[in-house]
């Protein structure tokens, strides 16, 4: 397999569209996956860039894809609707998430931190000291 370096990633449900292309633009994977399938491919593959639309599950595949060593860039529907070239499906959508990642325009695009569960801890920690007037002293 050629090296892939971005990748569009759709996500749905139960099944996955992945869009991978290499440094020229030439696609080099056109892929259906399962839910179970998913983590797997993407373990063999090569550090890449991993472009997935905004979603309330998207944070999760971020920060597993994290965990495996891709750079991953969540992005709004709207940054991808202009890339779409034909009809609504996840075919057209993981080719136009890949488009749109790989502009040069897109760099504003949001890194998912792979712990942010430690701040939202300390957070909770803070504001129940706060309610229940618990200090801490320094020394």
């Amino acid at each position: 397999m050629e090296k892939i370096a971005t990748i569009g990633l759709d996500i749905a449900k139960s099944v996955f569209q992945v869009h991978g292309v290499d440094a020229a633009g030439e696609v080099v994977v056109r892929k259906r996956l399962s839910r179970a399938r998913v983590i797997p491919f993407f373990a063999k593959l090569p550090r890449c860039l991993v472009g997935i639309e905004a979603c309330s599950n998207s944070h999760h595949w971020a920060r597993e894809l994290i965990a495996l060593g891709h750079d991953v860039r969540l992005m709004p529907a709207q940054y991808a609707k202009p890339y779409v070239k034909r009809g609504k499906n996840d075919a057209a959508d993981a080719e136009a998430i890949c488009e749109a990642v790989s502009a040069l325009w897109l760099k504003k695009t949001r890194k998912v931190p792979l712990q942010p569960r430690k701040f939202l801890d300390f957070c909770w920690y803070q504001v129940n000291f706060l309610e229940n007037n618990i200090s801490i002293s320094g020394g």
